[in-house]
């Protein structure tokens, strides 16, 4: 509870963030269809969040150096909110497109001051408790707002004003919180070939977890309006897919922790394949068997980062391994930036099943050049790995949070 209560700004200030920023990719999506926009223009708003989003990943250590965490936080937010309010002042995709950026800068920006913040106060005794408070806060605000399009009206004032306020409040709880701002991080150098040199598995895997997620969560309501699905429904399917994430770290980490890397890789990638069938054959049958399947989809994909990064570091040095969190975020974005419109085009041209058609020709690749890299080189010995964690793509600096700088 003392623990809770130390941090509670910060916890409070990510929910916040969450909610109101969380909550555009899905009504946005349904915005956009109600206003006439091609499925391919949706895909584009899902595409230039993850741009902003990369920008702001790279941009916010150096504003903090500049201005420090509360002011930066402040320029960040309200950057943010300016996006989500601006939406049905100019309805147009490619203004919303441009209003996405922002919001995507400041997602990013908000959980890489937040992040930085948390990671200069925890110690190694209470890293473990913090982090798992963190995560329970963050995925619990990810469900909601991915259920809150059911009661959001699309393309309304309204809607777009109480994301915006929720998104504005999450100013007051940082700033105002009368605990000592923290010292500057250094920011990573940012080195793409890094995490390719130290894993190419891990590397493409990363890849692949931002093609599969970026599609599903920003294109998912697309899907799902394609398939019949109303707008709570549409809700409680994106919000099965993040819970089924959610289930699936234990378990997923145990394998982890105990097999070779590689076979889980392999094993979630051909997981997919089946999930995404799943996915398509429950489109016609609607209600608890669809919310089931994306469930499981979350469960085959959502963990995909995690191993994938475990991976990776099991073969980096000590002080390579917050630069090799950087470089690996650049991967998911590159895969991420590009998913969304690619999948939108693909609905449009070819109706909603080609979008998990394309996600398993994907992982078909991926368990292919999985087999080819077990043959090229031996796993490292259990002793050599590092532990398996939960690694969410919010920031650069997530890598200190988790301890593996030390």
């Amino acid at each position: 509870m003392r623990l809770l209560i130390s941090f509670a700004a910060l916890f409070l200030s990510v929910l916040l963030t969450q909610l109101g920023a969380g909550g555009v990719a899905p009504l946005d999506a349904v915005s956009g269809l109600a206003l006439g926009f091609t499925t391919a223009q949706v895909g584009l708003l899902g595409s230039a969040h993850f741009l902003g989003f990369f920008v702001g990943c790279w941009w916010a250590p150096r504003l903090m150096g500049s201005v420090g965490h509360s002011r930066a936080f402040a320029a960040f937010t309200a950057t943010g909110t300016i996006g989500i309010a601006a939406h049905m002042m100019l309805v147009d995709p490619i203004a919303w497109a441009l209003m996405r950026t922002l919001t995507g800068l400041a997602v990013a920006g908000c959980y890489t001051i937040i992040e930085a913040w948390l990671q200069a106060s925890v110690t190694n005794e209470t890293r473990g408790r913090a982090m798992a408070t963190y995560r329970i806060v963050d995925v619990g605000a990810s469900l909601a707002a991915q259920l809150m399009i059911g009661v959001l009206e699309p393309s309304s004032y309204a809607s777009y004003n109480l994301l915006a306020i929720l998104a504005c409040a999450a100013l007051l709880p940082l700033t105002l919180t009368s605990a000592k701002q923290p010292a500057t991080p250094k920011a990573p150098r940012l080195r793409p070939m890094l995490a390719w040199r130290m894993s190419p598995l891990g590397a493409v895997m990363v890849v692949v977890s931002g093609v599969t997620g970026a599609a599903f969560r920003f294109v998912g309501p697309v899907y799902g309006a394609a398939v019949g699905l109303r707008l709570d429904q549409i809700g409680v399917f994106l919000a099965a897919y993040v819970a089924g994430g959610w289930v699936a770290q234990m378990p997923v980490g145990w394998l982890a922790d105990r097999y070779d890397r590689r076979l889980v890789l392999i094993g979630l990638s051909a997981g997919t394949l089946v999930t995404s069938a799943m996915v398509v054959g429950a489109a016609q049958l609607g209600g608890l068997p669809i919310f089931v399947a994306a469930a499981a989809f979350g469960f085959t994909t959502l963990t995909l980062y995690s191993v994938a990064s475990a991976h990776a570091n099991d073969f980096a040095e000590t002080h390579e391994r917050v630069e090799l969190s950087a470089a690996l975020m650049f991967l998911y974005a590159v895969g991420a930036i590009a998913s969304p419109l690619g999948a939108s085009w693909l609905i449009g041209l070819l109706g909603p099943s080609s979008m998990f058609g394309a996600i398993a020709l994907v992982h078909v690749a991926t368990i292919v050049f999985g087999l080819a890299r077990m043959r090229a080189r031996p796993a490292p010995e259990p002793g050599a790995r590092t532990a398996y964690a939960w690694v969410p793509r919010t920031s650069f600096v997530i890598g200190r949070l988790l301890g593996r700088n030390r």
